[in-house]
């Protein structure tokens, strides 16, 4: 199987070392370096109605990069669009939720199915509405964050809530709920209210046993900051 390294502290590279015949695939413009006997080749992963529901589920591009040690073993070099730091999960005995623009990576014996999410969770998703990245097979994932990537483990008893812009992926045997505010029972027009007031924005639930990840920085508040400098 491909080995998945990640290399560098500040904004690390993705590492994968391949023998011949092994297969990779990765977001569409994720490849830095090859060695020449490597091939890369752009296609729809999954069939055309995968490709438009992962696009949909978090903004994947339609089509991915697949590299194939073809004329012997070698290394390759990836990069996340987003400044930040990655992390390499194991995929098999757990199956792991990927968040919007997470994915980095997967070894050929990974599948990102999309499933869909209740009407409760669609509404509040930052995107992906109804739809939602899923893994499935066994072999590794690369998955990305913006600025430093922190793991926590939930424990029964013990829920976790996250803010919905600093999620980067959990465990699929997690439960999660999707809210407007991290406070308790009051009206929705109030919960929002709140919401805005408070800066809390979306929050996730988590509750069950597993681990999530997340990332420190909120690309949506720096996009907003950058527009606010630009307009100075």
């Amino acid at each position: 199987m491909p080995v998945f390294t990640i290399t560098g502290d500040v904004d690390p590279f993705l590492h994968v070392s391949m023998r011949q015949g092994e297969k990779i695939y990765c977001e569409s413009d994720a490849m830095v370096m090859m060695e020449s006997a490597l091939d890369l080749k752009g296609k729809i992963t999954g069939g055309i109605g995968a490709a438009i529901m992962r696009r949909f589920a978090n903004g994947e591009s339609f089509f991915q990069q697949h590299i194939e040690a073809v004329r012997g073993g070698g290394d390759c070099l990836l990069a996340p669009t987003l400044p930040g730091a990655m992390q390499v999960l194991d995929v098999g005995n757990q199956q792991y939720m990927l968040s919007d623009g997470a994915f980095v990576a997967a070894t050929s014996g990974v599948e990102l199915k999309v499933r869909t999410q209740s009407l409760g969770n669609a509404l509040f998703a930052q995107s992906g509405g109804f739809f939602i990245t899923e893994t499935s097979g066994v072999g590794q994932v690369a998955v990305s964050g913006f600025g430093g990537i922190s793991q926590l483990e939930v424990e029964p008893g013990r829920d976790i809530i996250i803010d919905n812009s600093h999620v980067v992926a959990w465990d699929s045997a997690l439960r999660y709920e999707i809210s407007v505010t991290t406070g308790g029972n009051s009206g929705f027009l109030s919960n929002l209210v709140n919401s805005q007031t408070s800066g809390e924005g979306m929050v996730l639930r988590f509750s069950g046993k597993g681990k999530a990840l997340i990332c420190s920085r909120n690309s949506t508040s720096f996009q907003a900051w950058l527009l606010r400098q630009s307009a100075q």
